[in-house]
């Protein structure tokens, strides 16, 4: 057996569901997704291409040459899906608006046909008592826009905001909750510097530029939606969602404590310092200029950047921990620049080879109130595990179940420190196609039978409604 084998096997246990001590009555559960990894009808009622379909077609990106031309169904089996998901118990539905089906091409008015299949979602959530929570943008940019130029191009960033203003004319009398980004990190870094995502481009300098014009967008689509609710007396709850983590150093070294610095600045303090405080730390703009780029940053954008936020959405997956010299211990690496090494633990891992840290949770949403002081909500948590469906049917996951609970309790641990966290959204609603691991890695609590697309609850999902039912049902005086 292998270590990783043996280490969750030692780790995944019975969870019976119970209520959750800490967790107030008016805790918000949910479950999420997104547009491209469950919609499918790619090239129906007048949708165009994303990055993400061209990616897809590119030989080698994407395991086995999959792509979500049908993924989950979704858009044909909506209806199913809302009453899945009211059946579970939870009282929010947060999910993706596809661009390119709102908005073919990035550009002009909005697709008729496109906002229909939305308001008929809502119609369903409304049907179920289930409260939408709109996420903006999912990675899904239209093709032609990546073809002008895409995130590094500062354009790109009035694209969106004009997008962003079709969708909450459209839908922001029925929605109050709405999340600009999902992890700008992830569309700049994984799509522009490490071209493991789409579009697939390896440009350090690029991946910076998008940085920033992602944050404008936000920024300008921020302006235009509070503007908007305020004019029309709409109820708003804005936000943003980034994924973060922990940087904890191996040693006591000074070279380990440099080192978590630096990926602190990079995956939280680069984006949560504009939107906050309305400006780039000091320290990590030092940083991009040894490796000779720079923030594209012109007059009057921080401010627009810096639009009040009332919600921070946190997708959390795992901490890590840091050293700040190579295995030969040396301080520089082949390029001259200071060393930022990512090393393993011996520790239980998720299907994605990633550590299962919970308490590390706690620690991020602590220090997340101490530095920045915003509601928070974790808008995804989860782990893809290699699920088997047993003789009787069911998918007896307790790896997931496992983890979905040491995760719940980090977060009741982090509100009895102090951590002002409103809501936890479990990822995923269901398995889907999960990007550049096609359908090869599952997330989620229902399962999804690519073949016949019959969805099935795991015991997850049978944990996490009982358990959502105990918490809410607590008498908690």
């Amino acid at each position: 057996m292998n270590p990783v084998t043996s280490r969750n096997q030692a780790y995944a246990r019975e969870i019976a569901a119970r209520a959750v001590p800490g967790l107030p009555a008016d805790f918000r559960w949910g479950v999420a997704t997104a547009a491209y990894q469950i919609e499918g009808a790619a090239a129906e009622d007048g949708r165009t291409p994303s990055i993400w379909d061209t990616y897809c077609r590119v030989p080698g990106m994407v395991v086995r040459g999959e792509n979500g031309d049908v993924a989950c169904d979704h858009y044909h089996r909506m209806p199913e899906d809302v009453r899945l998901i009211a059946d579970l118990g939870v009282d929010t539905y947060r999910f993706s608006l596809a661009w390119p089906r709102i908005q073919p091409g990035g550009r002009g008015p909005a697709n008729a046909k496109g906002l229909d299949f939305y308001k008929r979602l809502l119609d369903e959530l409304e049907a179920g008592d289930v409260t939408p929570w709109i996420t903006l943008y999912h990675w899904d940019l239209p093709q032609e826009l990546e073809d002008a130029g895409g995130w590094p191009a500062r354009d790109t960033a009035y694209r969106f905001a004009e997008y962003a203003a079709l969708a909450h004319d459209a839908f922001g009398d029925r929605v109050k909750h709405w999340t600009t980004l999902n992890e700008p990190w992830c569309s700049a870094m994984l799509g522009y510097a490490h071209g493991n995502q789409a579009p697939g481009r390896k440009d350090f300098g690029a991946a910076v530029r998008a940085v920033h014009h992602l944050l404008l967008g936000h920024g300008l689509a921020a302006r235009h939606i509070r503007g908007t609710a305020a004019a029309r007396g709409d109820a708003l709850e804005l936000g943003i969602t980034l994924n973060l983590g922990t940087a904890t150093p191996e040693t006591d070294s000074h070279e380990d404590a440099e080192a978590c610095r630096r990926a602190d600045g990079m995956g939280r303090r680069l984006y949560l310092d504009p939107l906050v405080k309305g400006v780039y730390p000091e320290d990590v703009v030092a940083d991009l200029a040894l490796q000779g780029v720079a923030l594209p940053v012109e007059e009057g954008d921080l401010e627009v950047i810096s639009t009040p936020l009332d919600v921070l959405g946190v997708n959390f997956y795992r901490g890590a921990l840091f050293s700040g010299v190579t295995e030969d211990g040396s301080p520089v690496d082949a390029d001259g620049l200071p060393v930022t090494r990512g090393v393993e633990r011996d520790l239980p891992r998720t299907a994605m080879d990633w550590e299962i840290t919970p308490t590390a949770l706690t620690d991020l949403l602590v220090g997340l109130e101490a530095d920045y002081g915003l509601p928070t909500v974790v808008t995804e948590n989860g782990a893809a595990f290699d699920d088997t469906v047993a003789e009787d049917g069911r998918i007896h996951d307790a790896d997931r179940t496992t983890y979905l609970a040491d995760h719940v309790d980090a977060v009741a641990a982090a509100r009895a420190a102090g951590a002002d966290v409103r809501g936890y959204f479990a990822w995923s609603l269901m398995d889907n196609f999960e990007w550049s691991y096609g359908y090869d890695k599952r997330f989620g609590i229902v399962r999804v039978d690519y073949d016949t697309q019959e969805r099935t609850l795991k015991d997850s999902a049978l944990w996490y409604r009982d358990t959502i039912r105990l918490t809410r049902n607590t008498d908690h005086d």
